[in-house]
């Protein structure tokens, strides 16, 4: 049996996920029907409609191919992967590649954003890009709830009085949006920080991969966080839950755990779960290849 993913359960959010720099990275939450970067596409994955794509490093795109294929070979519909507008002719021609050594090119849908844009995963429920800082052509982001609520004024009103005043163009409604999971990618720090949805969301997604006093210049030219980094940004965030992914294998999970305690309070550690510390997702557990019509 391969490896399979690291489990979490943050309230009433569940990631699926393996992140090791220079490896691989997928977290999926399969819930929302959303998986952030790809991997190796692992099969836990395989049955999730979206893949939001930060940038195209292989550790985050190689298996992305993969996952249309087995996608069409279990008759699911095709994928869609959500990715930086600049990938978008280098990804199609991946797939042409691919399907020249297949003998034929797996169905796919694949969409470019820019930073700001809106993607609507289903009724109620968007992933919105934002600007990261890792030198290559990437997008963070960041799902949310958006919830259609009655303006106050309307209250007293009947259903028949409300269908009415929406017949003569009365909106009777406005949106409260509330970030679910904010993804942030392979990042040095940027105006993402400065992002309210990125700072509130439930669940923040965030990479640290330097951890030795020494790699703090390493982390900059990389465009990656150092362990000092992020003890100084935690503690300016409001999310539930932090979620450290991209640690290298240079370092352990235990070292990693202990260096970021000797920088942040207790308050603060308590909300910070590192994505590689945890139970393997059990086998009746793994998401399974759900069998769709294709259309």
């Amino acid at each position: 049996m391969g490896r399979r993913l690291i489990e979490h359960q943050l309230d009433d959010i569940r990631l699926l996920g393996y992140s090791v720099a220079g490896e691989e990275t997928v977290v999926a939450a399969p819930e929302l029907n959303v998986c952030f970067d790809v991997g190796k596409a692992p099969a836990e994955i395989l049955s999730i409609d979206h893949v939001l794509l930060s940038h195209g490093h292989m550790d985050h795109a190689a298996g992305l191919a993969y996952y249309f294929s087995q996608r069409n070979f279990v008759g699911n519909a095709p994928g869609c992967a959500v990715v930086p507008e600049a990938l978008v002719a280098p990804i199609k021609n991946l797939l042409k590649v691919w399907g020249d050594l297949e003998g034929h090119v797996s169905p796919a849908r694949i969409v470019g954003l820019k930073p700001g844009d809106d993607f609507e995963i289903r009724r109620g429920l968007i992933a919105r890009t934002f600007e990261i800082n890792h030198g290559v052509p990437a997008l963070g982001f960041c799902v949310v709830d958006v919830r259609r609520k009655l303006k106050p004024e309307f209250d007293t009103k009947t259903g028949p009085e409300l269908v009415e005043l929406k017949k003569q163009g009365i909106e009777i409604e406005y949106s409260v949006e509330v970030p679910l999971i904010a993804f942030c990618g392979d990042t040095a720090e940027g105006s993402w920080l400065e992002l309210e949805m990125v700072r509130r969301a439930k669940v923040l997604i965030l990479e640290c991969t330097f951890f030795e006093a020494e790699h703090i210049r390493r982390a900059r030219h990389g465009y990656h966080l150092h362990v000092r980094d992020v003890a100084r940004i935690v503690n300016t965030l409001e999310n539930d839950h932090i979620v450290i992914s991209h640690v290298t294998r240079r370092t352990g999970i235990r070292e990693a755990k202990h260096a970021l305690a000797k920088v942040v309070n207790e308050s603060t550690a308590s909300r910070i779960t590192f994505l590689m510390d945890g139970r393997r997702s059990r086998p009746h557990q793994r998401e399974q290849r759900t069998q769709k019509s294709a259309p």
